[in-house]
């Protein structure tokens, strides 16, 4: 297979002056799997409605079948079609989040999902991404997308089209090929099967977030679960193909030739001989962080002379749970 690649870089405010749009948007209606930026990863979009579309994605990443996946929105109405908003803190949730990087896992309603995308669950993972290309994409189709990240199983996720050209070349219909992601990291998962609602993976929209709209609406989920309801609960993930140590005394690391570190830009100065990337310019700033995690393991790979990495703890930073709950799956492969 020839993958398409579809460069709206130059049509972001309005995909219509895109000329090959309608390819895209038919791609999606024949059933066919595309990559889409999204504010968070680059996702592996395709209908989700259909089990002929969603059963690609599984193939093309290499997915657990027992691995759910989010469905994506343009709009909240579209949720009366497949689930329900259990209560009125839900939708308040909603209003003050969405379009953002957070998911909510609801209580299925019709049966009308591909039996794929919930993994045998009585529940679905949604989300309504505020990526411009991302929400155009949704309102042209008004399909809902099922879209995890769109990358190999297990392996880092992609933030640029060129980590989605790495991976499924050769394996996808096409990819839409937009700028660098703004989050880095996967969306929030918000448990609200149950009240207090349940953070089953964290992200960008923290505990403190959602209990400044909902005082004391919230607690925490084992990230590692047999039964996983949300992505990123139970298998490997973003581990890059050397392997991974977290380092918490970085005054006391010495590095051999073929090592490398992952850290603050101000940590590295004495490791010049090493192969090196600055994941942020300080501790302090998790924002970045995030941002460059994937970019930096995935850089890693690129130096096959590399057989360990380090990479810094950022855990006594306040608001780093998102952060370290990525590095600690890809330091212990959990």
């Amino acid at each position: 297979m020839q993958t398409k690649i579809w460069d709206v870089r130059n049509n972001v405010d309005d995909l219509l002056t895109y000329p090959q749009v309608q390819e895209i948007i038919t791609g999606f209606k024949q059933d066919e799997i595309i990559a889409i930026p999204t504010e968070t990863v680059y996702g592996l979009a395709a209908n989700a409605l259909s089990s002929t579309a969603v059963d690609k994605i599984f193939k093309a990443k290499g997915r657990p079948q027992d691995n759910p996946l989010i469905v994506h929105i343009y709009e909240k109405a579209q949720i009366e079609d497949f689930a329900c908003i259990p209560d009125n803190k839900v939708h308040q949730l909603m209003d003050a989040f969405w379009p953002g990087p957070i998911s909510f896992i609801l209580p299925l309603q019709k049966e009308v999902l591909a039996p794929a995308v919930t993994a045998g669950l009585n529940s679905v993972a949604v989300r309504m991404p505020s990526d411009k290309v991302a929400r155009q994409i949704l309102k042209l189709t008004y399909l809902p997308l099922a879209a995890p990240s769109a990358n190999t199983s297990g392996k880092p996720s992609p933030t640029t089209a060129d980590h989605v050209k790495y991976d499924m070349d050769g394996k996808i219909y096409g990819i839409v090929e937009g700028f660098q992601v703004e989050v880095g990291i996967e969306s929030t998962v918000l448990d609200c099967t149950s009240y207090p609602y349940k953070i089953a993976r964290p992200g960008a929209i923290t505990k403190d977030d959602l209990e400044r709209i909902i005082p004391a609406c919230i607690t925490t989920a084992n990230y590692q679960s047999e039964q996983p309801i949300a992505p990123g609960m139970k298998y490997r993930h973003y581990a890059p193909n050397s392997p991974m140590a977290l380092v918490s005394e970085l005054t006391q690391l010495q590095l051999a030739s073929n090592e490398a570190l992952i850290a603050p830009r101000k940590e590295l100065s004495r490791f010049n001989d090493n192969v090196t990337y600055a994941l942020s310019d300080t501790f302090e700033d998790i924002d970045g962080a995030m941002h460059n995690l994937y970019s930096a393991l995935r850089e890693m790979d690129q130096h096959k002379e590399i057989t360990k990495i380090y990479i810094a703890d950022y855990s006594h930073i306040a608001g780093s749970d998102a952060l370290m709950n990525r590095i600690n799956k890809a330091t212990s492969g959990k």
